[in-house]
């Protein structure tokens, strides 16, 4: 693999607040997301021809490619509120290099043929990304390689301010930075929109490179533009998948038969060197709304299966440890509802986290169990569908990503349209209880919750193979605007919970084996 680590040509004899946009290259590219495609005066049938299959242009490969991201640690300005941009002020704090070193440790059996990083060309990095790529890299030999479009997003006059000030010295503009950020303007620039067109040349370079593995050690915006960017989804999508200090994000390009753009899967969002569930907030908005994806654990049935996790056993013995493992995570919350579909590995998996949660309170003899409501929905059973298909797509420890794109049109069609009615139960769910505090989770087939964050980020069924869940694992999407704003995806496919028994990162690229 290879890294990067994201830092500007700062140079301190010139203002902070420098450009650095490049006049000859586009403020913005045009990319196949949903709500773009509302803005072309197509037929619904063109539209999603135009942008949910045509999409990006990105080189061809000659193999499967794996790109991992990371965000450099907690820095100083991100302790203390301090907009940071591409400039280079902020040093990592004593949390910060914590933080590096459990991602190194996460990573310090994989394999990387190259790393990427911003490091000095002309000029001084930027340190915190510099420094979080030393810790993770180590004692690795393999080449760094420098490249500026990894720097932060550009901020201009908004660099170094603190998040108040910024609101006393600009009023409507720090506003509007705050809630409407692709159409923010300042300085004559529109800083996201610059920020998706450096991700598009940045995925350019890296996808040239001849490597299998590659690590990248960047910013908070650019790698959302990174993963939003290989995706296909525009500008109104910043601040919509999180990139936490240190977070992981896994992406797996493998190449087409008859060559050009290679499929595209995002793999994991945002594994986390902590818990994925502890904190309250999202993209630095308090929320009290949280959905979690619970993707149910292996079952005896699924080695005589074609299809992947058909859930239609009792949970065998990984299985047990699984759902398990699954439960003692979701102790940092207090969960109200449990709902699944009614298959056994769905119903004992949620039984498995409701008895552990009822019971988390529970510690002295005169404690009285909390109750958490649990609910079987048979609108939450895909399997059926699922083994319509004639596609043989099993194989339990080697599910590759994407397998949803060789399901037949049909069959995807109608995973998409029984999801979407599982979609609305768990929004409903959600909305119960006023104002209060409300988590639940849904627990099910990876396939369903695949197609549920698509409902969730307005997508539609094209991109199923663009996302990837194994069993096991946990995703969480929080609504600070409540269950009918906007759901922001705190994480996906999170499986650093299963310990020993968890899917790795990377896998060896000794051979030429799928990802």
């Amino acid at each position: 693999m290879y890294s990067i680590a994201a830092s500007s040509f700062f140079n301190p004899k010139l203002p902070k607040n420098l450009p650095f946009h490049n006049p000859n290259r586009p403020l913005f590219a045009i990319v196949r997301s949903s709500s773009v495609a509302q803005e072309i005066d197509k037929s619904s049938e063109e539209r999603t021809e135009s942008l949910g299959l045509k999409g990006l242009e990105f080189p061809a490969i000659k193999g499967a490619k794996r790109v991992v991201l990371v965000r450099h640690g907690q820095s100083t300005w991100n302790a203390e509120g301090r907009i940071q941009g591409s400039s280079d002020f902020s040093v990592l704090t004593s949390k910060g290099e914590s933080q590096a070193e459990t991602s190194r440790q996460m990573l310090i059996d994989d394999s990387f043929d190259i790393c990427f990083s911003r490091w000095p060309a002309c000029s001084s990095p930027l340190r915190r990304s510099k420094r979080t790529a030393e810790i993770i890299w180590g004692a690795r030999e393999e080449e760094i390689i420098t490249d500026s479009d990894m720097r932060e997003i550009d901020l201009y006059s908004f660099q170094g301010l603190l998040k108040h000030e910024g609101k006393a010295k600009y009023g409507e503009s720090f506003r509007q930075w705050q809630i409407d950020a692709p159409n923010f303007i300042i300085d004559g620039h529109y800083p996201v929109r610059e920020l998706w067109a450096r991700a598009k040349s940045c995925w350019d370079k890296i996808l040239v490179h001849e490597s299998k593995s590659v690590l990248v050690v960047a910013h908070n915006a650019v790698n959302q533009a990174l993963v939003a960017t290989a995706i296909g989804l525009g500008t109104e999508y910043f601040r919509i998948l999180l990139q936490s200090n240190c977070g992981v994000s896994v992406l797996d390009f493998t190449p087409q038969p008859e060559g050009g753009t290679p499929n595209i899967c995002l793999n994991r969002l945002n594994q986390t060197p902590g818990s994925p569930v502890a904190g309250g907030s999202s993209a630095g908005r308090k929320t009290s709304k949280r959905i979690v994806f619970v993707c149910h654990g292996v079952s005896e049935s699924d080695l005589e299966s074609s299809m992947p996790y058909t859930g239609n056993g009792p949970l065998n013995m990984l299985g047990n440890i699984q759902a398990q493992k699954i439960a003692e995570l979701l102790l940092d919350l207090k969960v109200n509802t449990v709902v699944s579909g009614t298959k056994m590995a769905s119903v004992e998996t949620a039984d498995t986290i409701t008895k552990v949660q009822e019971a988390a309170d529970c510690l002295g003899a005169d404690c009285i169990p909390r109750y958490v409501e649990t609910k079987q929905i048979p609108d939450l059973d895909v399997e059926s569908i699922l083994t319509q298909s004639k596609k043989d797509a099993s194989g339990l420890q080697n599910v590759s990503s994407g397998w949803l794109n060789r399901l037949e049109d049909d069959v995807t069609t109608s995973l998409w349209d029984q999801s979407g009615k599982s979609w609305k139960h768990l929004l409903y769910e959600l909305s119960k209880g006023s104002d209060q505090d409300n988590v639940v989770i849904a627990v099910g087939h990876p396939a369903l919750h695949i197609a549920m964050m698509g409902h969730c980020l307005n997508l539609t069924k094209e991109w199923l193979g663009s996302f990837h869940l194994n069993a096991g694992s946990i995703s969480v999407i929080d609504f600070p605007d409540g269950p009918s704003g906007r759901g922001v995806i705190r994480c996906i496919n999170y499986t650093a919970h299963l310990g020993r028994w968890s899917i790795p990162i990377t896998r060896s690229t000794q051979a030429d084996e799928e990802y």
